[in-house]
């Protein structure tokens, strides 16, 4: 445990937290995308399956279980009881077009060929894209709420400050983990674009950020 990996759990349960009280309180989770909540789920879920296998701290298993709570809550609130505030309609990107290519990849390229190892890496490889629908859905209906932008910037602040956590055990511990890294960098990237617009608009005052329509 470093202080970038500490900043960047809180920054993740930050962004989760946002969310999950922009859909509570306003009674709608119009501008958010189900699929990539789902995603997000699928991800913490084969992600932690070693709750049961293995413990390796208080916090550790504290975080893992608020993870997974928040995660499977908004996906109660998204498609249970607010789904008729469910715009369904822009959130159309094909989430198939990611969890066939991320399940091929996580058999091919992963540590140990064993069910927990195999789950772990394809949690690893699938938050990476599971943000795409969100963005997509943006993109699509041109823009967003600030709420939503906020829970977005957190959630690109908490892929910043990892990459800064696997630079400091490099350095510090000779620690490498490739496929962690690699898959961070590409989630990183496409939080670029969002974090200019982020910082010129949203910043600025503006209670919506619009967005480029697709051509």
């Amino acid at each position: 445990m470093n202080v970038f990996r500490l900043a960047g759990d809180i920054s993740h349960l930050i962004a989760i937290i946002v969310l999950f009280l922009k859909i509570w309180r306003s009674r709608s989770c119009a501008g958010i995308s189900g699929k990539s909540q789902v995603l997000f789920a699928l991800v913490f879920t084969t992600r932690y399956l070693d709750l049961f296998t293995n413990f390796v701290s208080a916090y550790n298993t504290v975080m893992k279980v608020v993870f997974l709570a928040l995660a499977y809550a908004t996906v109660y609130l998204i498609c249970l009881r607010f789904r008729n505030t469910y715009d369904s309609e822009n959130d159309s990107f094909r989430v198939e077009f990611l969890l066939v290519p991320v399940a091929g990849l996580s058999f091919l390229e992963n540590y140990a060929f064993t069910p927990l190892e195999i789950l772990w890496t394809f949690s690893i490889y699938l938050e990476s894209v599971a943000i795409l629908p969100q963005l997509f859905m943006i993109t699509k209906t041109g823009e967003a709420e600030s709420i939503t932008t906020h829970y977005l910037f957190f959630l690109g602040l908490y892929r910043t400050l990892y990459l800064a956590n696997w630079i400091w055990r490099y350095h510090t511990e000779g620690f490498f983990d490739q496929i962690a890294v690699v898959s961070g960098v590409v989630q990183t990237i496409f939080y670029c674009d969002f974090f200019y617009l982020y910082f010129t608009r949203v910043l600025r005052g503006s209670g919506k950020m619009s967005l480029p329509m697709p051509v």
